[in-house]
């Protein structure tokens, strides 16, 4: 049987059957750079320890330095990490307890590092302009008063934040609410698991190649920081948190099996119901949380992760699930009821356009036909007053997104029509398909000063699809 038929065959059954793993050979790289595929395990990013905590703060120290990391077995690649980390430490916060983290920069470059999604002082954003230079550190404070949520943290320099991301500098940050989740049963401790996606392009000695807006050649997706790892599960419930950490690919992703997603959170933490669902669609930097239950499969029986956007074998199947064992199981799906409703809405007292383009001229992506100046204020917003923004995707080709900083939103319509169920909760990243349009309800509290609005493809905003709101009392 042909491997696609062998595929198709456990798609019916259940249980996904392969032929032996073939080696996955980069198209760029040539001969020297190859890979095979699920013959190495996930790595799951380490849970960073504070380095001390008083009553009501967790304090933290974050080295940004170049790691040879071996991302495929038997290479060492130059990265850019976090405490020599790829992807970064994952930083986890409770509710309500203040974080503290010193960012030490001790690359040969100006980094900024924003908490993408936390609802967080101005000087502690990661403005673009914000930078910690050579040598230097930064203190940033976040309060973590935001609904428990996947969030992730990530570079932010001006000019410079779409290399530095893709050279290495992101991880995630999880807000819990031990109380509220442990009520909800879901399922926890080792079965609560981070996935980050991304593509990479190699060159012929294993290191990597940046080019502005490559995406195509940028043929080796990582799970984790790995190209196809597998992952031994139990026959029970899982949690993943799903994060697209590409700069500008978008991931559809599925399990070969056919079996259903239960996706319980997006950007900003739960949904209002829970929706049940055979495909993930993430636009780069959305967050889904999902529940996967392999309760059903036998002992010995596989799964793969497939990314129906894909090109080829080696962007297509990311992730090979095992099922090596059975285990006690008393976690469980929560109830929509169990779910926190989302607060009515309020009355706009502002309607905003923001129009995504590219300028054929000055070969600059943009907003509102201005590419990003740190020195002008495009929005001026008042604190605590409810708006309405319309946002234009004015291109065919390519896709855009948009990402607000500070505030959470919801999606009020795509194209008229109402948003998808896994759109019902807060978001802060939406993706906004070309020719088309997305209008989003927000509202922004508590502080003052200058935030930025941009599209997540990091290299449209880093040249220069982005602009500046400043929030007036």
């Amino acid at each position: 049987m042909k491997r696609r038929d062998l595929l198709k065959t456990g798609a019916a059954t259940g249980v996904v059957l392969l032929v032996p793993a073939q080696k996955i050979v980069s198209a760029v790289a040539g001969e020297a750079i190859s890979t095979t595929p699920f013959s190495e395990p996930l790595h799951i990013p380490p849970v960073l320890e504070p380095e001390s905590s008083d009553s009501d703060t967790d304090y933290y120290e974050v080295i940004q330095r170049e790691t040879n990391i071996e991302i495929v077995p038997g290479i060492k690649t130059q990265l850019y990490t976090y405490n020599h980390e790829f992807p970064g430490p994952t930083i986890e916060a409770v509710r309500g307890r203040r974080v503290v983290v010193r960012q030490r920069n001790k690359l040969e470059t100006h980094v900024a590092v924003h908490l993408h999604g936390g609802h967080v002082a101005p000087e502690h954003d990661g403005h673009p302009t914000d930078v910690i230079e050579m040598g230097q550190y930064r203190d940033y404070v976040y309060l973590n008063q935001q609904l428990p949520t996947t969030l992730w943290y990530h570079d932010h320099a001006h000019h410079v934040e779409s290399e530095n991301a893709y050279r290495g500098l992101s991880g995630f940050y999880i807000i819990r609410d031990p109380q509220q989740e442990a009520a909800l049963g879901l399922p926890a401790g080792r079965y609560d698991v981070p996935l980050v996606f991304r593509d990479i392009r190699l060159d012929d000695d294993g290191q990597l190649v940046y080019i502005r807006g490559d995406v195509r050649e940028r043929n080796m997706v990582l799970v984790n920081g790995r190209p196809q790892p597998y992952f031994r599960v139990a026959a029970r419930k899982y949690r993943f948190r799903l994060l697209n950490g590409a700069n500008d690919r978008g991931f559809r992703v599925r399990l070969s099996n056919g079996a259903n997603f239960v996706q319980i959170a997006s950007d900003g933490g739960f949904l209002p119901a829970t929706v049940t669902t055979p495909v993930i669609q993430l636009s780069p930097a959305e967050r889904a949380e999902v529940i996967v239950d392999f309760s059903s499969l036998p002992v010995g029986s596989q799964v793969i992760l497939v990314n129906d956007s894909g090109e080829s074998d080696a962007t297509r199947q990311l992730l090979r699930f095992e099922v090596n064992r059975t285990a006690p199981d008393s976690s469980r799906i929560p109830g929509n009821d169990e779910l926190p409703d989302m607060p009515p809405m309020e009355e706009p007292a502002v309607t905003r356009d923001v129009r995504l383009a590219f300028d054929p001229v000055t070969s600059e992506y943009t907003i509102n036909g201005l590419a990003f100046d740190p020195d002008r204020v495009d929005f001026t917003v008042k604190r605590d007053q409810p708006e309405v923004w319309r946002i234009t995707n004015a291109d065919l080709s390519p896709p855009h997104n948009f990402h607000l900083h500070l505030a959470q939103f919801r999606v009020l319509d795509r194209d008229g029509q109402p948003p998808r169920p896994s759109e019902a909760g807060w978001k802060d990243t939406v993706p906004v398909r070309p020719g088309g349009n997305v209008r989003i309800a927000v509202k922004f509290t508590e502080y003052t000063g200058r935030y930025v609005y941009h599209c997540h493809f990091m290299d449209h905003s880093t040249h220069s699809m982005m602009a500046q709101l400043e929030i007036v009392p």
